[in-house]
């Protein structure tokens, strides 16, 4: 018998076999452009997706208006006045955003992320290991919203169902965008949203995204996105690595040191090959350091 390539196609995939391809030449430290089989989805209409919001828990739901500059403070993001189930069925005329999170506890959504995930976990398993802590976001942007400039600490692939928007992304791990004090505020529960400067964006890398497109954002790559003339509807899978865990905590590491006025370390490329930082700061954890 043959063995399968880890990029072999299925015949009902999710990724086609280009998708999968492009994305094992990127994984997991570049972005890169994708595409996919879910337009249309039944539970990925907005009727489908007002339905699941209310029964979701308050923890797991945000939204707020849409039109926002760029670099907003997260206590300065303004509410729009409606229920959830109203801003989701009203999306198109009420100039909102929303997002709704870990999607998966919902047993029909789990199952859309594992076969999603399914296709890609051989490529991952080759380059960071098997995939940790699977989660599924949906977002839902009005005409002309703006997701402020931020990161986020999983490794993510972002797919475009409804609507056009653009995300401009920028390189990880570059301390002129992300300073290393804020990767440690950061993973310390600091908030996503980063400090933006005009010069920035000429570092980043706008890619347009239309029905059946994806993105590939590699963990802590800073990014935006600006949407288009009409409602867009996203789903994001994710999953974290031996890398981003490790990466998560050399920087908690690094936020113990500078808290007692010690010299911090370099987090590498290769977070997850700094074994002995790892388990110094997991013994200074549990003993309460």
């Amino acid at each position: 018998m043959t063995a399968r390539s880890p990029i072999a196609p299925a015949a009902d995939a999710i990724f086609p076999d280009d998708a999968r391809a492009a994305f094992a030449a990127a994984y997991p430290d570049q972005s890169t452009k994708l595409h996919h089989g879910l337009i249309g989805h039944g539970l990925l209409t907005l009727d489908a997706l007002a339905t699941l919001a209310e029964r979701m828990p308050a923890a797991s739901v945000e939204y707020n208006l849409g039109k926002l500059p760029l670099g907003v403070r997260p206590e300065d993001t303004p509410s729009n006045g409606l229920t959830l189930g109203e801003t989701i069925r009203t999306i198109d005329t009420n100039g909102s955003w929303a997002v709704l999170k870990n999607v998966e506890r919902d047993p029909a959504y789990a199952a859309l992320l594992d076969a999603a995930l399914a296709e890609l976990a051989p490529i991952v398993a080759d380059r960071t290991g098997p995939m940790l802590h699977r989660e599924a976001f949906i977002f839902l942007s009005s005409p002309g919203s703006v997701t402020p400039f931020h990161m986020d600490p999983e490794h993510n692939i972002l797919l475009q169902i409804m609507g056009i928007k653009t995300m401009t992304v920028f390189p990880a791990r570059d301390q002129h965008l992300v300073p290393a004090q804020k990767s440690e505020d950061f993973h310390g529960g600091g908030h996503r949203n980063l400090v933006w400067q005009d010069g920035f964006k000429a570092h980043g890398t706008a890619v347009r995204l239309e029905p059946g497109d994806a993105i590939h954002v590699p963990v802590k790559a800073p990014h935006f996105v600006e949407n288009g003339p009409t409602v867009s509807v996203s789903l994001s899978v994710t999953w974290r690595s031996e890398r981003s865990v490790a990466e998560g905590e050399l920087h908690s590491f690094n936020a113990l040191l500078r808290k007692r006025g010690l010299p911090v370390g370099t987090v590498s490329a290769r977070p997850e090959a700094q074994g002995i930082r790892r388990l110094i700061y997991r013994i200074m954890r549990k003993l309460g350091a």
